[in-house]
């Protein structure tokens, strides 16, 4: 057990993280790429390797409590052809293309675990082990990354709708943003809210899936 966790449940968040943070920073490259900027291409981070996007304190907290964070894909915003919409769908591309994924993975989940597919027990531990990581950890993660606190996509999405006077008041609070981060992940306060919305996202899923014939 590692802080109340059991080994298992660890083991199965380390593949899930390694494909879960590549999906996110590839989103937020690809999406960049289609505004007009190809920085992370020309720096190697638009591609499918984990290696290239991992976080060694973004990912050990993925680990241990479930939501965290990756390496910033570089991007400049001033490449964007449209500055305001490249800044607010190149940021929403991460989280967005998590929840995606957390949808899906929950409909092959509900598929296989409708067949006769998983017989033995071993297998069968360990398969609902992974996927509900996958769909839990996608779901962690883009909504981690929605909060309006920099330097998490939420606070760029929330820049691309700010006035230029509003805009620069913002910014000075970026100085304090990672002590806020820090204070409210410490206190709990953070999970309180992430953990209910994510119960609500998964709940909201699970109805889109029941009105499938067979599911």
């Amino acid at each position: 057990m590692i802080f109340g966790q059991d080994l298992t449940v660890i083991a199965a968040r380390i593949p899930v993280l390694l494909i879960v943070i590549t999906v996110h920073e590839f989103a937020h490259a690809r999406m960049a790429y289609h505004f007009g900027d190809s920085t992370a291409q020309r720096q190697g981070r638009m591609n499918l390797n984990p290696i290239n996007h991992l976080d060694p304190i973004g990912s050990l907290m993925i680990l241990l409590v479930g939501f965290g964070w990756a390496k910033p894909v570089p991007i400049n915003p001033m490449n964007f052809n449209q500055y305001r919409s490249g800044l607010r769908w190149v940021s929403f591309a991460g989280p967005m293309s998590n929840l995606i994924f957390g949808f899906f993975s929950l409909l092959l989940f509900s598929i296989i675990m409708n067949s006769a597919l998983l017989a033995n027990q071993e297998v069968y531990r360990i398969f609902n082990i992974f996927m509900s990581q996958l769909i839990m950890i996608n779901i962690y993660l883009a909504l981690f990354n929605l909060l309006p606190i920099p330097p998490l996509d939420g606070s760029k999405i929330l820049m691309s709708f700010l006035s230029d006077a509003n805009l620069g008041l913002y910014q000075q609070l970026e100085r304090y943003a990672p002590l806020i981060l820090i204070g409210l992940i410490i206190t709990g306060v953070l999970g309180g809210i992430i953990f209910p919305l994510a119960q609500a996202v998964l709940s909201f899923y699970t109805l889109i899936i029941s009105f499938i014939p067979g599911l």
